[in-house]
């Protein structure tokens, strides 16, 4: 058999194959029912060739990977280490959580030494440029242990917000998930990447964060992942995560990592 390649691409139904999304007949089936799409049009042509390097995909408006090269993966970070690769003060930072790699990753945004929780390890830098900028407002879930007993008055004020130094702020959801002693448990989401903001919000309430974990970033969920513990996500999240990037994406700049912590 030749070469599925020519001066117009690779086969659609290969390229899907190739990527994990099913068998090549499945692949056809998917075609001719009208579930992919291709920059964003729907392809029903068996014979249609694309740019596996250029052109989206997507089935059922789901985003498919198709450059094999680019890792993607969850890190459950430990309190007491720097979200960079290389921390110049000799502090614990990311490395050690990359050495199973081959490829060379980066950290999507950072969390400051004190949280723990889920960040995203990629060595996709349009990806990690796009979901770390201030504009994009990747939801992110908080579970914060703070000080003393928290009300539902303070929840209400979470949610409808207030100034802060820096600007007003406003939780998108608060929960108070426990109350039942000197301290209590309450769960934000937030899509502000604002510099240590849960801390500053719970402050600003009155109630200051003991312990801070992120359990969510976006369509990822930490689940069970042990603290220092790393995994590639699944098809399923990396299909969810190119999703969400190529949602109203920024226009792109030059990238650089900027981000400042935002819990």
């Amino acid at each position: 058999m030749t070469e599925e390649r020519d001066t117009e691409g690779v086969r659609l139904q290969k390229v899907l194959a190739n990527a994990g999304v099913a068998s090549r007949r499945v692949c056809e089936q998917y075609i001719v029912e009208g579930r992919i799409r291709v920059n964003g049009v729907v392809v029903t042509e068996l014979g249609r060739r694309i740019d596996p390097a250029v052109d989206i995909v997507d089935v059922d408006g789901t985003a498919i990977q198709l450059d094999s090269t680019k890792r993607y993966v969850m890190l459950n970070k430990p309190t007491g280490v720097v979200s960079t690769m290389k921390d110049e003060q000799g502090r614990p930072d990311l490395r050690r959580y990359t050495q199973e790699f081959s490829e060379r990753l980066y950290n999507v945004g950072r969390l400051d030494a004190e949280t723990s929780g889920l960040l995203v390890l990629t060595n996709d830098g349009d990806l990690a440029h796009v979901l770390a900028h201030p504009s994009f407002g990747v939801n992110k879930v908080y579970i914060a242990k703070v000080d003393g007993r928290v009300t539902p008055q303070v929840i209400s004020r979470l949610t409808k917000g207030f100034d802060l130094e820096d600007g007003f702020i406003s939780a998108d959801k608060a929960r108070l998930l426990d109350a039942s002693g000197t301290t209590s448990l309450v769960e934000l989401t937030l899509h502000s990447g604002r510099n240590r903001i849960v801390r500053r919000m719970m402050a600003e309430v009155g109630h200051p964060v003991i312990e801070l974990v992120r359990r969510q970033f976006g369509p990822l969920h930490l689940g069970t992942l042990p603290a220092g513990k790393a995994r590639e996500l699944t098809t399923v999240e990396r299909g969810a995560l190119l999703t969400l990037a190529r949602r109203d994406a920024p226009e792109p700049t030059a990238p650089e990592n900027t981000a400042s912590p935002d819990s």
